[in-house]
């Protein structure tokens, strides 16, 4: 089964980031207490490297489980300890398989897309931790020629030696590739604010478009990342927070889902949360709200 980020019955594909604990049609189930229509998930531990081997019952329930319900897109997210910018060549090739093998779970699971975070440079330089990623990227997709899956990287927020908070960079990892139609981006609106594009006024969010337009072009983004910052405006610091209690303010989130160059965008929360995910009803809510509204 190929998924797509075809909304069904029109409704907008707006949705939270959901635990796999318990198996992968747990999140699926979770989703829907929130009433997701677009739904991100591990497909493994994000914190090891070692992943479970996904059986032919969980996988199809998985699918059917997608199919039966209102969620018209689903993004999966890479695991934390991947990192495709690393000088030290037994991390880079062990990413770089780690990678490969999210890549065929994403296929396995009719998963049309894989979030990634760039990577770390570790006090090499921005420029070979670019090249670095371009050349992990171009033997991933290689490798796995046969997987309906693009791989999506995230803008970042810019800490330490991480690469993607310029969308600079993204522009020159996607320039390295062989086979870019197999990249796109996800825009992290915590991570673009942190690192310093001032989305949080009318004129800041047109002129962080135009530029990401400019630099990489609308036509890539995959998926929106939606999460408030709990610190100011480039600082640097990935620290999510719920919609309107952060730094951020309620204005980029009006502009997100009423501007026409992202508002059809597949959208996912990010934001903290209980076992209860009262939280994902608040900001979904906040979301839905926003679309079509007056702005804040």
């Amino acid at each position: 089964m190929k998924l797509t980020r075809a909304s069904k019955n029109g409704r907008p594909l707006l949705g939270a980031h959901m635990s796999i604990a318990g198996g992968l049609p747990r999140a699926v189930e979770r989703g829907l207490r929130v009433d997701c229509t677009a739904l991100q998930i591990f497909t493994k531990s994000s914190n090891q490297w070692k992943a479970r081997e996904l059986g032919e019952e969980e996988m199809a329930a998985f699918r059917a489980a997608v199919e039966e319900s209102p969620i018209g897109f689903v993004v999966a997210h890479d695991s934390y300890l991947i990192n495709l910018a690393s000088p030290d060549e037994e991390l880079w090739e062990k990413s770089v398989k780690a990678f490969i093998l999210e890549i065929r779970r994403c296929a396995d699971l009719g998963v049309p897309v894989l979030v990634l975070h760039p990577g770390a440079h570790k006090n090499t330089g921005e420029g070979a931790g670019l090249k670095r990623i371009s050349r992990a990227l171009n033997r991933a997709h290689s490798e796995t020629s046969d997987c309906p899956v693009t791989t999506a990287l995230e803008t970042h927020a810019g800490q330490g030696t991480t690469l993607g908070h310029r969308f600079e960079h993204l522009r020159d990892i996607l320039a390295g590739l062989n086979n870019p139609q197999r990249a796109a981006v996800c825009f992290d609106t915590c991570h673009v604010f942190a690192a310093g594009y001032p989305i949080h006024t009318d004129e800041g969010w047109n002129e962080t478009l135009e530029a990401f337009d400019e630099r990489v072009g609308l036509d890539r983004l995959a998926c929106v990342h939606v999460n408030d910052s709990k610190k100011g405006l480039g600082c640097r610091v990935d620290r999510h927070a719920g919609l309107g209690q952060g730094e951020m303010g309620l204005l980029p989130f009006w502009h997100l889902v009423n501007d026409p160059r992202t508002r059809d965008l597949p959208m996912v929360l990010e934001t903290p949360k209980g076992e209860d995910l009262a939280e994902d009803v608040v900001n979904l809510g906040i979301l839905r709200s926003l679309a079509g509204g007056d702005r804040p």
